[in-house]
């Protein structure tokens, strides 16, 4: 696909070097000399739109002044036919060069060919990326921060897609372990306390305390042919109830991503590495190839060494690393029981080497950046180049806030937002525009009383109103002065000549830029923030010129403009899972 920003770098590039050669060849310069020049946009576009360094970074090898240089470069430049129609010498000799109207056309014109896939591009090379995203513990329901990492994944997911990846979407469901069973104990607490009264049993301090363990307890009773307690085991009921919550909990998660606007290709389901024997098999890899011991009846994984080796091999000096206080890490308990981190460490083998995925990315809290390293480093032990295959996005809190004051939050208590009630107060646009709208590295302020506004403060009604905007021109052009937004090839680039027009077009030009940024950075936040800022340059645009009542070749290109931009905000907002209304 078309990037005309970097079109335009690379004339530059080539129209320079070819005025080079041509004084060259006239003797007006050495000939021979290989230049190193960059060619960047200025900050101040006043009096260039992209400067070349040729002169300068020529100066050594020319044996002449920067701007004896520049003048000879200027004298043998040739711009007919290209993007520029004017090259000014500014500074110590930077070459400045001003976009004409064959660019601003192909711009139009490229997004008109390229549709709905402008902007994509081919970084990936279609190799597989899986992104992992959500994950969250199966034992209550989804919350503000799974809202985020959610809105944060999919639209991840999305942006890799469009920069040419493979793209796999995957839930992990932590259905084993120690949550689950703490889970179990919580239902069968409730439970106890419905049949003998709450005085008469006493729930654990560290269980589940939310409104939802009640209600899977009364349903759990409430089964026909439950005879509570009974003569049957504790350990035996804690099975029953665990199997029991997690099928009823597991499709409300589903149900509640779904109304989120977000699908994954699998749901992939710990228990099942743990049944297959897959954790036990990862976990002997590691000690074949030398990786751990046994101390006081546990397994242990040498992290440390792990680690020492990982760091090394990025460049840390062996007094830093010396310096780092590291520990080991638990594989398998004294009980026979495999730890968390065993089966972290066998779903990422699975992940890299039974399903062959170049590249794993998970979205993870920001609490968890403890875990990174060593878990790279542990698929390093087992040869699967961890620290360069999986890539952690540390996700920062959600501070929640109405009336002007934070909303407190706990889980365990039962007070958290759940996901579902916060779709209920406000729209689906607004929460993934909103929650994708700042760096997963920055802290949130998701503020209720903004995401339902219906004004410009309201960012994501700030840019899906500039699209309603253009939609309702089109119209109305077309139906009180029967002007029909023309093909780009019937556009007259050289009309537009205000500022705001120029500046609008450069902004459509920068999309697959942000795009790709978006994609490198594991970044998506990057298209909320370009949408916000080409709806504000449209709305410039839309204040500054005149549509209605100016000359048809004006009026054409004006419309064309405007239309284009529709076109733009819409792909970006599918991109963020967020509608383009035409009517608002």
């Amino acid at each position: 696909m078309t990037n005309m920003i970097q079109a335009a770098k690379n004339q530059v590039a080539d129209l320079t070097q070819a005025a080079y050669e041509r004084a060259a060849a006239a003797g007006a310069l050495p000939a021979g000399a290989a230049v190193k020049a960059t060619v960047e946009i200025p900050k101040d576009t006043a009096h260039g739109d992209y400067a070349s360094s040729f002169a300068m970074a020529g100066a050594r090898a020319l044996h002449m002044a920067p701007r004896a240089i520049a003048q000879t470069i200027v004298d043998h430049l040739e711009l007919e036919g290209s993007y520029f129609n004017k090259v000014e010498i500014a500074g110590p000799g930077f070459l400045n060069f001003t976009l004409g109207p064959r660019w601003y056309g192909e711009v139009l014109s490229t997004i008109e060919t390229e549709g709905p896939g402008y902007g994509s591009g081919t970084e990936g090379g279609g190799k597989k990326v899986m992104v992992e995203f959500v994950s969250a513990n199966p034992t209550g329901p989804m919350h503000m921060g799974n809202a985020r990492g959610g809105v944060l994944g999919d639209t991840l997911a999305n942006v890799l897609a469009r920069d040419g990846w493979d793209v796999w979407k995957e839930f992990y469901v932590n259905d084993a372990g120690n949550q689950i069973n703490k889970f179990a104990r919580s239902i069968y607490a409730r439970c106890m306390q419905l049949t003998l009264g709450e005085e008469n049993y006493q729930f654990p301090e560290d269980g589940y305390q939310g409104g939802d363990i009640r209600e899977l307890a009364q349903g759990f009773l409430a089964q026909e042919g439950i005879s509570f307690p009974g003569d049957t085991a504790e350990e035996d009921w804690l099975e029953q109830m665990a199997q029991f919550g997690l099928e009823r909990n597991i499709p409300k998660m589903e149900s509640d991503l779904n109304k989120y606007g977000i699908q994954y290709d699998k749901w992939f389901l710990e228990s099942s590495l743990h049944s297959s024997g897959y954790v036990e098999d990862t976990v002997s890899l590691l000690t074949d190839k030398g990786w751990t011991y046994e101390k006081d009846g546990a397994l242990w994984l040498n992290t440390t060494e792990l680690l020492k080796k990982k760091y090394l091999a990025e460049g840390k000096s062996q007094e830093q690393v010396d310096k780092l206080d590291l520990k080991d890490d638990v594989l398998r308990r004294a009980n026979g029981f495999y730890t968390y981190f065993a089966a972290d460490i066998a779903y990422h083998r699975n992940k890299l080497e039974e399903r062959k995925f170049d590249l794993a990315i998970n979205i993870w809290g920001a609490d968890h950046h403890g875990h990174v390293a060593r878990l790279q480093a542990a698929l390093d032990g087992l040869g699967l180049d961890g620290s360069h295959r999986l890539v952690i996005v540390l996700m920062q809190l959600v501070n929640l806030l109405q009336d002007g004051k934070p909303v407190r939050m706990s889980k365990r208590t039962g007070k958290a937002i759940a996901l579902h009630d916060l779709l209920d107060e406000i729209s689906v646009d607004a929460a993934r525009y909103y929650f994708n709208n700042r760096a997963a590295t920055s802290p949130l302020d998701f503020d209720l009383d903004l995401a339902v506004r219906q004004d410009s403060e309201n960012p994501v009604y700030y840019v899906q109103y500039a699209h309603a905007r253009i939609c309702s021109l089109v119209a109305r052009l077309a139906e009180e002065d029967r002007a029909a937004v023309p093909a780009a090839a019937a556009v007259d680039a050289a009309v537009l000549v205000s500022p705001e027009e120029l500046a609008l077009v450069k902004s459509l030009a920068q999309f697959p830029e942000e795009l790709h940024l978006a994609a490198r950075d594991y970044d998506p936040s990057r298209i909320n923030r370009y949408l916000t800022a080409l709806a504000g340059d449209f709305h410039r645009f839309y204040n500054a010129c005149r549509l209605k009542g100016e000359e048809a070749n004006v009026l054409g290109a004006r419309l064309k403009l405007a239309d284009t931009v529709r076109s733009v905000l819409a792909n970006g907002l599918n991109l963020l899972g967020v509608t383009a209304p035409e009517k608002m």
